[in-house]
C-alpha cells in the first residue's frame, strides 16, 4: 500500500501561510523603521534611501528574504543607478546588526536570519510599460478595442 507523505504548509502551489504573511509584514514594517532611524556606517549606504517592498519567510519563520529597492534605482540620473548590487551587498554585510535591531523591536520567538535581494518587479513592470508603448503593440491593442465595440 502506498504511503502518502504529509507535508506541512510549505510555500508551494498553495503559497505562503497566513502566519508567514503576517510575520513578513511585521518584519517589513520594523525594517523600514530601522533603516530610517538607525545610522549604518557603510559608504555604499551613505545617503541612500531603501524601500523594503516585501519580506518572505521560510515555513519555520527562521529565514527571511527581504526584497529591497534603492530609491531611484531605475532612474538614470539617480545616484543609486547602477549601484544596486553594492547596496544589496552592504545590506547583507550588516544583516546581523539589522537582525539584532529587529529582535529588540519584535515580539517573536525567534528573530529570523535576514537575506537581502534586489526587487526585480519594478524592472519587469517598466519593461511591460515599454512593450505597451511600442507603436506596433499599441496598434494591435487599438484594433482589438475597435473590434470589441461592434
Amino acid at each position: 500500500m502506498a504511503h502518502k507523505q504529509h507535508t506541512r504548509n510549505v510555500s508551494g502551489p498553495s503559497g505562503p501561510s497566513q502566519r508567514q504573511l503576517r510575520a513578513g509584514e511585521l518584519i517589513r514594517h520594523a525594517l523600514v523603521d530601522i533603516l530610517r532611524e538607525e545610522d549604518i556606517h557603510d559608504a555604499a549606504l551613505a545617503g541612500v534611501s531603501v524601500t523594503v517592498t516585501e519580506v518572505r519567510l521560510s515555513p519555520d519563520l527562521k529565514h527571511a528574504t527581504c526584497f529591497v529597492e534603492p530609491l531611484g534605482a531605475g532612474v538614470e540620473a539617480a545616484a543609486t543607478s547602477g549601484h544596486e548590487g553594492e547596496i544589496i551587498k552592504a545590506l547583507n554585510a550588516h544583516a546581523k546588526f539589522l537582525r539584532g535591531q529587529l529582535g529588540r523591536r519584535l515580539d517573536m520567538k525567534f528573530t529570523p536570519d535576514l537575506r537581502f535581494r534586489h526587487d526585480e518587479s519594478f524592472d519587469a513592470a517598466s519593461h511591460m510599460d515599454r512593450l505597451f508603448d511600442d507603436p506596433r503593440v499599441r496598434a494591435d491593442l487599438d484594433r482589438r478595442d475597435d473590434e470589441g465595440e461592434d
